[in-house]
C-alpha cells in the first residue's frame, strides 16, 4: 500500500491531512486536533482562540490590496465518525488512522478515513499557510463535535464572527454548491425492565448476527435505499422467534446515531427440539433479503452461531412489545421534495437498539427540510414506541438552512467554477445537516455556500475521498477568495 499521502498535490493540502489521520479525534475527543490547529496558528503568528464549546477560531489579515472586499469565513469540523469492520482491531482513542492511496482515492483500512471533515480542516489550514494568496480578511471557524451533536455550532458565541460570507468546507461532491440543508431532531427511546432467570430446561443458546451491510450517512445515502440491519434483526424476530419459542436475552444493533446500521446481533435461547428448524428458518430469511436487496446490497449474512448461555433474559412481554415496536417503527425515506426534484425532504434512520441488562435503548435520528414533518415524524416514532410501554425523549431539534438562489455568493462562485472548467456548478440542497443552518441562525445575514470534493461512503469502512477532485476543490476554494466582491 502505497502510504505516502505529502506526494499528492496540492501539497500544503495533503501535507496536514496526513498530519490530521495521525490524530485521533473521534467526536468527543478532539484534545489533540485542536491542539494541532492551534499549534499551526501560532507557528504562522495568527491570532487564534478556542472558545467556551471547544471550536477554534483563527483570524487572518488581507492580502496587499485586498482590504476592501467581503469578509470571507472558512468553516470546518474537527471532529469524525469512529465506525470500523467488525474484524478490526482498532481504538480511536489512541491509534492513527492507517490512510492509504488505492489507485485514484485516498481510503484506510477497515476504519472510516475522516474526509468528512479532515479535507476541509486540512484545505482551511492550507489557506492559512500559504501567503502567496490573494484574499480579502480570513477567519476560520473550526467547530467541535459536529458529528454527534453539532455541538460546537450550537456553542458558537455571538458577536465572535465579523465576516460578511461563510464557505462550509463539508460537502462531498466536487462540482456541486450546497445552498440548502435539513434540520435534525432526535428520538430516545428507553424501554426498562427487571431481568428474569434464564428459563430452566432443555435450551440452546445462539447468537443471531446480521452482518456485511455497506451502512453510510443516514442523510446523505439514505436515498439508497440499503438495508438497516437493526430492522433486519427484528423482523426476523417478529416472523420466527415465537413460532420456535425463543427467549429474547440480549441485543446489540447499530452504532453512531447518523450512520445506516451495518450490523446487529441478538442472543436468544431457543428449544433444542425446535433449533434446527429455527437455523433453517435463519438460512431462508437470509435468501429472502438477499433478494430484496439485490442491487443494492452485495455481502448481506445472516447467521445463527451457538454461544454461551446467559444466566438471565428479557421478559418475554417487554420482548415481544420491542420487537414489534422496532417492526413497526418507520425507517428510510419518508417523502421526497417535490420542488426539488431528487432531493429527500424527509427521512428516519433507526441507529441503535441496544441493552444491558436493565434497560433497552433505541436512537433514531430524524431529517427534514421542513420543519412541521420533522416534528410529526417524531410524534409519530413516540407515539409507536408509547403503544409499547417505552418513554420517548425527543432532543437536539436544530432547523435546516433554506436556500437563497440570489446569493451574491454563489453568483460569483458560479461565474468562478465556469471560468476555471468550462461549465457551471450543480447548485443543490442536501438531506443532511450542515452546520450552516445553526450558525446562520447566529449570524443572521451571513451569504452561505458548503462545497467540498468528492468523497464517498461518509461515516463507514469503505469511506475515500478523489485524488483529482480535492485538487479541484482546492484550487476552485482558493479563485473564490480572490474574486470576492468588495463590501
Amino acid at each position: 500500500m502505497d502510504r505516502n499521502l505529502i506526494a499528492l498535490k496540492p501539497a500544503l493540502v495533503w501535507k496536514h491531512f496526513a498530519e490530521i489521520v495521525r490524530i485521533p479525534r473521534p467526536s468527543g475527543h478532539e484534545e489533540k486536533i485542536r491542539e494541532y490547529v492551534l499549534g499551526v496558528a501560532r507557528s504562522l503568528g495568527l491570532e487564534s482562540r478556542e472558545d467556551e464549546a471547544h471550536n477554534i477560531y483563527v483570524r487572518k489579515s488581507a492580502s496587499p490590496g485586498m482590504e476592501d472586499r467581503k469578509g470571507v469565513i472558512l468553516q470546518a469540523h474537527l471532529d469524525m465518525v469512529p465506525q470500523k469492520n467488525n474484524d478490526k482491531k482498532f481504538d480511536f482513542e489512541k491509534d492513527p488512522i492507517d490512510a492509504y492511496v488505492d489507485g485514484e482515492w485516498v481510503t484506510a483500512d477497515g476504519t472510516t478515513l475522516g474526509a468528512d471533515n479532515g479535507i476541509g480542516v486540512a484545505s482551511i489550514l492550507a489557506v492559512l499557510e500559504d501567503d502567496t494568496l490573494v484574499h480579502g480578511p480570513l477567519e476560520a471557524l473550526f467547530t467541535a463535535t459536529e458529528e454527534t451533536g453539532m455541538d460546537g455550532a450550537f456553542g458558537l458565541e455571538a458577536g465572535l464572527l465579523q465576516g460578511d460570507i461563510l464557505l462550509n468546507l463539508d460537502s462531498e461532491s466536487e462540482g456541486e454548491l450546497y445552498v440548502g440543508c435539513a434540520g435534525g431532531l432526535d428520538a430516545n427511546i428507553t424501554f426498562a425492565y427487571t431481568p428474569v432467570a434464564a428459563p430452566a430446561g432443555s435450551y440452546k443458546a445462539a447468537r443471531l448476527t446480521v452482518k456485511g451491510l455497506k451502512g453510510g450517512h443516514s442523510g446523505i445515502q439514505i436515498i439508497a435505499q440499503r438495508a438497516n440491519a437493526n430492522k433486519l434483526l427484528f423482523r426476523f424476530l417478529n416472523a420466527e422467534a415465537a413460532k420456535a419459542g425463543a427467549v429474547l436475552a440480549s441485543v446489540d444493533g447499530g452504532g453512531l446515531r447518523n450512520a445506516i446500521p451495518r450490523e446487529a446481533e441478538a442472543v436468544v435461547l431457543v428449544p433444542e427440539p425446535n433449533y434446527e428448524a429455527f437455523n433453517q428458518a435463519v438460512k431462508a430469511y437470509e435468501k429472502t433479503i438477499i433478494g430484496e436487496f439485490a442491487g443494492i446490497e452485495d455481502s448481506i449474512s445472516i447467521r445463527l452461531e451457538a454461544c454461551d448461555a446467559p444466566a438471565a433474559v428479557i421478559p418475554a412481554d417487554v420482548a415481544t412489545k420491542l420487537i414489534r415496536a422496532v417492526v413497526g417503527c418507520p425507517d428510510g425515506v419518508v417523502r421526497m421534495s417535490v420542488s426539488m426534484p431528487g432531493l429527500v425532504e424527509t427521512s428516519t434512520n433507526l441507529a441503535r437498539v441496544v441493552s444491558d441488562g436493565r434497560t433497552i435503548a433505541l436512537q433514531c435520528l430524524l431529517r427534514s427540510s421542513v420543519r412541521s414533518e420533522k416534528e410529526a415524524l417524531g410524534e409519530a416514532i413516540a407515539a409507536v414506541f408509547a403503544l409499547a410501554g417505552a418513554q420517548t425523549e425527543l432532543t437536539g431539534s436544530y432547523d435546516g438552512w433554506n436556500p437563497d438562489i440570489c446569493s451574491p455568493i454563489l453568483k460569483t462562485m458560479t461565474a468562478t467554477y465556469e471560468r476555471l472548467y468550462g461549465r457551471k456548478p450543480a447548485v443543490m440542497a442536501i438531506h443532511a445537516g450542515l452546520e450552516c443552518g445553526i450558525i446562520g441562525g447566529k449570524y443572521p445575514g451571513l451569504d452561505m455556500i458548503s462545497f467540498g470534493p468528492t468523497i464517498l461512503y461518509p461515516h463507514s469502512p469503505d469511506e475515500k475521498v478523489e485524488i483529482a477532485s480535492v485538487a479541484k476543490f482546492y484550487d476552485f476554494l482558493v479563485r473564490t477568495l480572490a474574486d470576492v466582491p468588495q463590501k
